[in-house]
């Protein structure tokens, strides 16, 4: 059984959930359906303001670990950070909650904040005019495919690692696979600061997307499909639904999207081409 091969045989991820960290979860008391007094962890959440340079950029709300990858994947999905950009530096103040990323390029983003379309990420997600034009002049090229019994192994992995969601709830995950193997699991209150996290870690770590596939435990929105092209990954999975203006992209962009996959079974509603049902 999947199970017994991950309680054997650990999945060597790259950086993953650590429900174990107390600075990401109090412990609260209340009371059940029976009206006996428990204790149970909550989330914490967290204010993050982000810099460019000198420029404030936005303040978001998140469960507060890996701050400068949230900032940098963050700067980099709303088009203001550059693939070709060199950072100088990354700074983060615990204390005053406050990342500051430093370009060797001189930034001003004055005007490009007054466009912004608050989309229906949870707490709050925006995304920038321009992110939606060079949309939708993207096509995705990549040849990748993945084997049908991947997206329930895929699934169950996930589901079966330690991870804040199943220490406390009220999270959501985002993870990014190789063939079927998770390598990439960030979490966040809302999901398109999991995903950001994701876009950080891999572009300061220098690691394609082109041969990988996204996986992401909330609904697939518009905002998710921009993220996941942004990021020049082939295939998007969830566990949950689909909007039309999701799908609408996705057709456009040639993203692969695999939704409501639970168990063995799943939908397909954009690149059906590049999943293998052999």
């Amino acid at each position: 059984m999947l199970s017994e091969y991950i309680m054997k045989k650990k999945i060597k991820y790259l950086v993953a959930p650590n429900p174990k960290d107390k600075k990401l979860t109090e412990e609260i008391t209340g009371f059940d359906e029976s009206f006996k007094r428990i204790k149970t962890k909550v989330i914490i959440e967290k204010d993050l303001t982000i810099y460019l340079n000198n420029q404030e950029i936005v303040t978001l709300m998140t469960v507060g670990d890996h701050p400068k990858y949230l900032a940098v994947g963050y700067l980099l999905n709303q088009n203001m950070l550059k693939f070709n950009d060199q950072i100088k530096k990354v700074d983060y103040d615990a204390e005053l909650k406050v990342v500051v990323v430093r370009t060797l390029r001189k930034t001003n983003y004055e005007s490009k904040l007054k466009r912004k379309v608050t989309t229906s990420g949870c707490a709050i997600g925006t995304v920038f005019g321009d992110v939606y034009d060079e949309i939708l002049k993207t096509k995705i090229k990549s040849k990748k495919k993945i084997m049908h019994s991947w997206i329930y192994e895929i699934s169950k992995k996930i589901n079966l690692t330690p991870s804040l969601y199943l220490e406390a709830g009220a999270i959501h995950g985002c993870a990014i696979i190789h063939n079927n193997n998770p390598i990439i699991y960030m979490e966040d209150v809302g999901r398109h600061n999991a995903v950001d996290k994701i876009a950080g870690y891999m572009f300061l770590k220098k690691i394609t997307g082109t041969n990988k596939i996204f996986y992401t435990t909330g609904r697939l929105t518009s905002e998710m499909v921009i993220k996941t092209v942004k990021m020049k990954i082939p295939i998007l999975i969830s566990r949950s639904g689909f909007t039309s203006w999701g799908v609408e992209l996705a057709k456009k962009t040639n993203l692969t999207l695999i939704g409501r996959a639970k168990g063995k079974k799943y939908l397909v509603l954009s690149g059906e081409k590049r999943i293998d049902y052999r």
